[in-house]
């Protein structure tokens, strides 16, 4: 059964410069040689080949730099906590053909057309920004795709989670290793993952799975 717990917020006690190197890794394994050579084969996420999977990998150190850089110039909307932002989430709401799911695949293999080095080449243009962007960052934005205000350590980290997991998605399409984040970015999406695992599942099955693996449930997925 889902469990009450206090809202997940990381305003105040992130390392936001923990982007950077995070993006550097996401550079290098997007600009493999492996990655370009099954740019047009399926990727281990069903339904998304290897190039949009690269390129949706890429949107998510993007996301920063648009967000960052075109807020306005005061939000006076109480921001969402984490917990909130994920709970009202079309694309956890739905199944994989779902509207919102559908989209994100679709986006992603239109503007994977322009080729592996396009996109790697971006991704490198995007590294390059980040220590200004982040630099200048307010201490909350809107998304624009909700119109929902977060704490700004509370979107980054949604970008942190997103670059872990759709890294260890890309590297293990083409048979590469997971690039090996440091804590900084690391601890916080654990954090996160977990807290939405418990929230979702319960204390018996986190707990079970964490320390009994007899009896655990077949699987704690945060989403």
């Amino acid at each position: 059964m889902p469990i009450t717990l206090p809202p997940l917020t990381f305003a105040g006690d992130l390392d936001r410069s923990a982007l950077v190197p995070a993006t550097r890794l996401l550079v290098d394994l997007v600009a493999r040689p492996e990655v370009a050579a099954a740019w047009h084969d399926e990727s281990s996420c069903a339904g998304m080949s290897v190039g949009a999977l690269a390129r949706h990998l890429v949107v998510q150190p993007l996301r920063v730099v648009e967000v960052l850089t075109g807020q306005p110039a005061a939000v006076d909307a109480e921001p969402f906590t984490v917990d909130q932002h994920y709970a009202q989430a079309a694309w956890i709401q739905q199944d994989l053909d779902g509207p919102a799911n559908v989209g994100v695949r679709t986006r992603s293999e239109e503007e994977a057309e322009v080729g592996p080095e396009a996109v790697a080449a971006e991704a490198r243009e995007i590294l390059g920004r980040l220590d200004d962007v982040l630099a200048a960052a307010p201490d909350v934005v809107v998304l624009p795709w909700t119109g929902a205000a977060l704490a700004t350590d509370d979107f980054l980290v949604t970008r942190f989670m997103e670059i872990v997991v759709h890294s260890d998605d890309l590297a293990s399409s083409v048979g590469l290793p997971t690039p090996e984040f440091d804590a900084a970015t690391l601890v916080p999406v654990v954090r996160l993952l977990s807290d939405l695992a418990l929230r979702r599942h319960g204390q018996d099955a986190l707990v079970r799975t964490l320390s009994r693996p007899q009896r655990a449930p077949g699987s704690i997925a945060a989403f």
